[in-house]
């Protein structure tokens, strides 16, 4: 990760705001992919979705050596990314609880 002065972490953080704006006026999945496929590399978008199984899987309760063996995703990944599910901001949580409930309102 780059190291910054505090100037420019406050830049970073404003263009952080202002890409989640930019997020929120998408209105559809495929919108949203398209906006990805732009703006990060394929190896980025990989490295995204793998985490975003990781969450899925983990949800579901499966051991990091199951997940491991599913996914191809390393356990130093897989070990982050419940890390980031426990402690992190709760991102990941909202998108799951708001998963769950788009499903729930479709059945």
């Amino acid at each position: 990760m780059k190291h910054h002065d505090e100037k420019l972490t406050y830049e970073l953080a404003s263009a952080a705001v202002s890409l989640s704006q930019a997020l929120l006026t998408l209105q559809e999945a495929d919108e949203v992919k398209r906006f990805l496929e732009d703006i990060c590399t394929p190896a980025e978008i990989e490295a995204m979705v793998d985490r975003w199984r990781v969450v899925q899987l983990l949800d579901q309760g499966l051991s990091y050596r199951e997940i491991r063996d599913m996914t191809e995703v390393s356990v130093t990944t897989i070990g982050r990314v419940a890390r980031f599910m426990e402690m992190g901001s709760g991102g990941y949580r909202i998108a799951l609880e708001r998963l769950k409930e788009a499903r729930e309102t479709r059945t």
